[in-house]
């Protein structure tokens, strides 16, 4: 306390002039229309780049909610325009009633937000991890796209987290097609590059350019027909020579993954799952 009162004793005259000088200030701007406008003016001014700044930080912290909405809503808007595309190809060879009718029926596809908390792209084998789980009904074998394309395969799941098998890993196999001519082949990654896949045993017989899309096939029950996956870059032989092996730039930028969806395909996956494993289980009892 004493060493408080010496202190005050010390600057008193510091105390005084602050005292003066705000006793001077709000004498000035009271009776002094001109400088009172000025200080409103200011004040006005500071106050609103405050509110902006205030408004930019709210704004900031509320993308990350439009950023997944964004996600979600680009990967519908994808998967509409290609179911359209392809019921319009089928429409055009249809001639009956009934033909017409099935080709009108949309594939229902059914989404969950996530956001990517876990990612390499420079390994072998990458993984990706995800901050949705069981609890949010994400399942092993469901499909990972965005809203740019194709990003891999749910491997692993506990309540709250997955991981997920990216294009990104030697161990990854996704039917793929290219756009508007039918022909389709298998996607794989062999290292290198992580904008760069390679669509294997493409048929000699195929015709195709450089330049052309390739997108899920939909001979799965992971991915629907249509999802975005790259485009032609070059015609290669495979190492028989029996196929074509097509170089791929993927249009997913695996290194700046933030937003993804988990696809419910909600096509009767179990049942074509389980038939297609007993079909082959049964040619190999044949064997």
């Amino acid at each position: 306390m004493r060493n408080l009162l010496e202190f005050l004793s010390r600057h008193n005259h510091w105390f005084v002039f602050i005292l003066l000088e705000v006793v001077g200030l709000v004498l000035l701007f009271q009776y002094s229309s001109y400088h009172a406008s000025v200080w409103s003016s200011s004040a006005n001014a500071i106050t609103g780049k405050v509110m902006e700044a205030d408004a930019w930080v709210g704004a900031f912290f509320h993308m990350r909610g439009e950023n997944e909405d964004l996600t979600v809503r680009n990967l519908q808007l994808e998967q509409e325009v290609s179911a359209l595309r392809t019921r319009l190809n089928e429409l055009e060879r249809a001639d009956t009633t009934g033909q017409v009718r099935r080709a009108l029926e949309i594939d229902s596809l059914q989404t969950i937000a996530a956001k990517v908390i876990g990612n390499t792209v420079h390994k072998p084998n990458n993984l990706m991890t995800i901050d949705k789980g069981e609890a949010d009904g994400v399942m092993p074998d469901m499909g990972v796209a965005c809203g740019t394309g194709v990003v891999g395969i749910v491997y692993m799941t506990s309540a709250h987290y997955s991981v997920v098998i990216p294009v990104l890993n030697e161990k990854s196999n996704i039917s793929c097609a290219i756009q508007g001519r039918g022909y389709f082949g298998y996607l794989h990654w062999n290292g290198g590059p992580s904008n760069v896949a390679y669509v294997d045993d493409v048929p000699r017989h195929a015709k195709f350019e450089t330049g052309d899309t390739i997108v899920t096939s939909g001979y799965s029950t992971v991915f629907p027909a249509g999802l975005m996956v790259g485009v032609v870059t070059e015609q290669l032989d495979s190492r028989d020579g029996l196929s074509y092996r097509l170089k791929v730039n993927l249009t997913t930028d695996y290194a700046q993954l933030r937003n993804v969806c988990v696809i419910r395909y909600a096509r009767r996956q179990n049942e074509q799952a389980e038939l297609e494993q007993k079909a082959e289980e049964a040619l190999e009892v044949k064997k």
